[in-house]
């Protein structure tokens, strides 16, 4: 593994939960979408509640399009580059997926073409990015319900190229894992161990949702036990960092330390909701 960060329990930091998360004890990291910061004159804005929490904080990046044909905008990075030193950032993080193209917005994350001309944009912009940002970058593998025709390459093996030729580190999205296996049929714990996880930095945990024959990964749903096995079986050799995601939905706070919890505990980590349990009676 790649110890950007400590190993341990971290989470999603949003103004909705801020006072939640400021409630627990033990955590390890944050993580903030880097587009929610605004920017000012010389750098970037970070709340209060989220500078005073007193953890590392890793900025991570929607919208610079590492995917796209089109090469990333410049200050798109820099704006990366500002929250990370505004934050003293261990490392940034971003995508492999476009957004845009052509002009237009998709407003989603869109799944990179797995083919030869595809990973030589992909890994242009990466090094780009990776020349203009202060720390590391790590880029995330994303859910996506369909493949391209014209794929070349599984995840594993285009991922792992993109590794090899730029040397970035991979944000492993457990939970994606597990719904590009669910929706294709395959064994999610074989997809795992066909990644470069010797790169990984950290990882993303989330919940995702069954709708209209296809499993769906929403971030407003609890994390599901298949995804908490894909983790326990993983952490069995000894996990990184692991953070929960959530990005709607809240649920009651004591539905949300249970979700960390349930982390904590298939991760092997100690619980971090001990210091919150007052709050709770």
């Amino acid at each position: 593994m790649t110890a950007l960060i400590e190993p341990g329990l971290g989470i999603g930091w949003r103004p909705e939960i801020c006072g939640i998360i400021d409630r627990l004890d033990g955590l390890r990291f944050c993580e903030v979408v880097a587009e929610s910061l605004p920017t000012r004159r010389r750098g970037v804005d970070v709340p209060d509640e989220l500078r005073s929490l007193g953890v590392p904080v890793v900025p991570h990046g929607i919208s610079l399009s590492l995917g796209g044909a089109e090469p990333v905008e410049q200050h798109r990075i820099e704006h990366l580059a500002r929250c990370a030193d505004a934050l003293g950032a261990p490392l940034v993080s971003e995508h492999v997926a476009f957004v845009r193209a052509g002009g237009l917005e998709a407003g989603h994350l869109l799944p990179v073409p797995r083919s030869a001309e595809a990973l030589d944009v992909l890994v242009r912009n990466v090094r780009r990015t990776q020349e203009c940002v202060p720390v590391p970058l790590a880029v995330e593998n994303i859910a996506a319900l369909f493949d391209w025709p014209d794929d070349e390459y599984s995840e594993g093996e285009f991922l792992a190229e993109l590794v090899e030729r730029t040397g970035v580190h991979l944000l492993l999205d457990v939970a994606n894992v597990y719904a590009n296996a669910r929706n294709r049929g395959r064994d999610a714990a074989e997809e795992l161990r066909r990644l470069p996880l010797e790169r990984v930095a950290y990882c993303h945990v989330a919940g995702g949702s069954e709708r209209d024959g296809a499993y769906h990964d929403t971030h407003t749903d609890p994390v599901p036990v298949e995804v908490l096995d894909l983790v326990r079986e993983w952490a069995s050799g000894g996990a990184p960092a692991m953070m929960l995601e959530r990005d709607g939905n809240y649920p009651p706070a004591s539905e949300l330390f249970g979700e960390l919890d349930a982390i904590a505990d298939a991760a092997g980590f100690e619980r971090i909701t001990r210091g919150a349990e007052w709050s709770l009676s």
